[in-house]
């Protein structure tokens, strides 16, 4: 399944996914639906915050001049350790991940959350472990402590 590796630019995947949780709230029966008090206001600070998260993550790649082209990890020019980068390998996708939530808690529907793991899954097995394995092959041992010191995703 390598020729899945790297193909799909995250923020598509994000909206495809997006997409299949309100097609998947508005086919599911009324009883998969849900709601709280606060909902909409939830739903905003996973909005928010995703897509904060994943800016920052974008500025810190922009100010060490290295690509934030995610279809091309070995054109990477250096590992980025500084920023919100001391605290997840991966805020751009965590941030997307917020953002998918968002979109989960906002249809309202239990069917809806299953686009989560799948966006968890696809990423770990399609963007980031081809993304640490051409990160380790292009830097070695400076990349693997940083593997060691920080998480994946949070």
């Amino acid at each position: 399944m390598r020729s899945l590796e790297t193909k799909i630019p995250p923020v598509v995947l994000t909206l495809l996914l997006a997409l299949a949780a309100w097609v998947l709230a508005r086919l599911a029966p009324e009883a998969a639906a849900f709601s709280f008090g606060g909902q909409f206001a939830l739903a905003m600070m996973c909005l928010v915050g995703g897509a904060t998260l994943s800016l920052l993550g974008v500025k810190a790649f922009k100010e060490h001049q290295t690509t934030v082209n995610p279809t091309a990890p070995e054109s990477t020019s250096q590992v980025v350790t500084t920023g919100v980068y001391q605290y997840t390998r991966n805020p751009m996708y965590v941030g997307f991940g917020l953002a998918l939530l968002a979109v989960v808690i906002f249809v309202g529907n239990i069917f809806s959350v299953l686009v989560v793991p799948a966006y968890v899954a696809y990423m770990n097995r399609f963007q980031i472990e081809p993304e640490e394995r051409a990160l380790r092959a292009k830097f070695g041992e400076p990349f693997l402590a940083y593997m060691a010191a920080v998480r994946r995703w949070l």
